[in-house]
């Protein structure tokens, strides 16, 4: 079968040279779209989008540098003219840091730009092309901005207030602009490679009220239906793709 012909729209997807991002992009190009892949990866990434195919467009991007988005961003509207999704999924990955007492300044800094104020510069350099299509901004946020495991703050801080931004943006773009958040809960998002050598146990799984841990795809196929026409009706929401431990009570036996 072949690949879908262009659809004649425009998605740039942050972080998207691995994991999460990359799955995006990949379904959204199995849809038509053309993806630019943004990522601080330029190695990869470039080698990822042409794995990809003629619908995926690399640039190298740190979203925690305002005139790397800016610049960035300029060259996505310079090479395509539009601009009609955006998915900020850059992140730092790692939610754990040092106990509280010991938490340098420079590392909670970074991981609120990273998480927090990349997704509003992205939005801020993006708003005006996405007003012109209405356009959609889905924010790939975390089950932890609602539950912790100690020694996470900068990571859980960096996610509510990526929810926070997301229903902000909402009203401050509407209604030529949906933005929405997506919050993963355990995601295997590590490469093919990598999961066939450490598969993960049957525990792991069965903790789960879905009775697994979640893929890739989980996230991807509910970030295409948000930057569909049938969710045309949805903005400032968050949706919990974790397999239902949100709503899961536990208490050590």
């Amino acid at each position: 079968m072949g690949r879908p012909s262009h659809n004649g729209r425009v998605a740039l997807v942050s972080g998207a040279a691995r994991g999460i991002g990359l799955g995006v992009a990949a379904w959204l190009i199995a849809e038509g779209w053309q993806v630019v892949l943004a990522d601080i990866d330029r190695q990869r990434g470039t080698k990822v989008a042409k794995a990809l195919g003629n619908n995926a467009w690399f640039v190298a991007m740190d979203v925690s540098q305002e005139g790397q988005v800016a610049t960035g961003v300029a060259e996505v509207l310079g090479q395509f003219g539009r601009l009609d999704a955006l998915v900020c999924n850059a992140a730092v990955a790692a939610p754990f840091n040092p106990p509280i007492e010991e938490l340098r300044l420079s590392l909670w800094n970074q991981v609120l730009g990273i998480n927090l104020t990349g997704p509003m510069l992205l939005a801020k350099d993006c708003s005006a092309y996405l007003r012109a299509h209405s356009g959609v901004i889905v924010n790939i946020a975390s089950t932890r901005a609602h539950q912790s495991e100690p020694d996470s703050e900068a990571y859980a801080a960096s996610k509510g207030g990526l929810l926070a931004l997301t229903h902000a943006l909402a009203i401050s773009l509407g209604p030529e602009v949906r933005v929405n958040a997506v919050s993963p809960g355990w995601i295997d998002s590590r490469d093919p490679a990598e999961r066939r050598r450490s598969p993960l146990s049957g525990a792991d799984h069965a903790q789960h009220p879905a009775g697994r841990v979640g893929s890739i795809e989980d996230v991807a196929a509910i970030v295409a239906w948000l930057l569909s026409d049938e969710a045309g009706f949805v903005t400032g929401q968050e949706f919990i793709v974790d397999g239902g431990m949100t709503r899961k009570m536990i208490y050590l036996d």
